[in-house]
């Protein structure tokens, strides 16, 4: 079963030539930064929000202009933490679709190749130059379509946990 799913992508990725590994590569990093910022939502952010959030509450001066950049300080120390990682993953999701751009292009250069030496357009031999152009851009399309989702409900989700955690840090004037 393994053996036979790895032969399936093994084939997959020679069909669309070497800018789909590199597509693959890209994919995979992509959805190791989507999972890591899943777990971190889900595991570390409440015990993080509440770490800035008690420091901040169980201080007695609230009111003076050191303290509210003291506030200013642990907020932005929590934006750097919801933020981490959603530039890398909007850019991964930037970087699909010119992968798979550069994939038409290789691809396309295959097929005219095979065009220059044989002097004809015989399309048994213009196929695995065609599926090398059209396999990267449906690859990049799809990597990029699935992460996008996730680049925007991250950057949304961390600026409503931003705003959360400033509302519960009380002021004094």
């Amino acid at each position: 079963m393994i053996f036979g799913l790895f032969e399936t992508v093994s084939d997959f990725l020679a069909t669309g030539g070497d800018v789909l590994k590199f597509i693959f590569f890209t994919t995979f990093l992509l959805w190791l930064l989507i999972l890591e910022r899943i777990l971190f939502y889900k595991f570390r952010l409440p015990s993080v929000v509440a770490e800035k959030v008690t420091a901040w509450n169980s201080r007695n001066d609230k009111s003076s202009w050191f303290a509210h950049r003291i506030r200013e300080c642990e907020i932005s120390e929590l934006n750097q933490e919801l933020n981490s990682n959603i530039g890398t993953i909007k850019t991964l999701v930037s970087l699909c679709p010119l992968l798979g751009l550069l994939g038409t292009v290789t691809g396309m250069i295959a097929v005219f190749d095979v065009m220059a030496l044989t002097g004809t357009g015989n399309a048994r031999l213009m196929a695995s130059g065609i599926s090398m152009a059209t396999i990267p851009t449906m690859a990049g399309m799809v990597a990029a379509l699935s992460g996008l989702y996730f680049g925007n409900l991250f950057d949304g989700r961390a600026k409503k946990e931003l705003a959360k955690a400033e509302d519960q840090m009380e002021l004094d004037f």
